[in-house]
């Protein structure tokens, strides 16, 4: 793989893991403040991404908001993400399919960003957790309001990442096979929802 082309911003490890809990709340506010404003309307694009991005990884890398520029490989996967030049093309086709697809269910639209986002790589690093951010946005989106609970999806994940990536393996190899498959990671997503609105019923009770 070529030298990336961009640089890193942090002095320390303590300094970057400060950082990306501040944009992780950054994250999180525009995500709140995004759904409020799609009662007007809502359409995914390739700047909205680019915007997330940046939220994620801005003060950690030089690089935030922009489509990577270099190939890359992803460890622990047979998948081979796209050659950077093709990354404008497979962005518009995601977006494409979920503006034309905004109809279907919620849990769908998001199974689908959280695998396609991550099978195209767009960016050089911060990739899983703007996918995640990305699929938690349009989430809300299509359910019209901002999902309570303080055990999120996203948090869900990252504490245990194996379902994910088996859902996105599973995904990867129907792409294989031509087909777009997301039925394993609707169904962890789903659970991790009940979860997530679970820990609302237990702040309720004081728990």
């Amino acid at each position: 793989m070529s030298p990336l082309p961009f640089s890193q911003l942090f002095d320390s490890r303590e300094q970057k893991a400060a950082l990306e809990a501040r944009n992780g709340l950054l994250l999180f506010a525009a995500i709140e403040e995004k759904v409020l404003q799609s009662k007007a309307g809502f359409s995914l694009t390739p700047q909205l991404l680019c915007e997330l991005h940046r939220l994620v990884i801005q003060d950690i890398y030089t690089c935030a908001g922009s489509f990577r520029k270099v190939d890359v490989e992803i460890t622990n996967t047979e998948h081979l993400p796209p050659h950077w030049e093709e990354i404008p093309g497979h962005i518009e086709v995601m977006c494409t399919y979920v503006n034309e697809n905004f109809g279907k269910s919620a849990l769908h639209l998001a199974a689908y960003l959280m695998w396609r986002h991550n099978w195209i790589h767009p960016f050089t690093g911060g990739n899983g957790r703007t996918s995640r951010g990305l699929s938690y946005l349009v989430l809300n989106v299509r359910l019209g309001f901002v999902l309570p609970g303080r055990n999120t999806i996203a948090q869900q994940i990252v504490n245990n990442r194996k379902p994910y990536y088996e859902a996105l393996k599973a995904a990867d190899h129907a792409a294989r096979e031509g087909r777009v498959d997301v039925s394993w990671m609707e169904d962890i997503l789903s659970d991790m929802l009940g979860a997530q609105l679970l820990s609302v019923h237990d702040q309720a009770c004081g728990k």
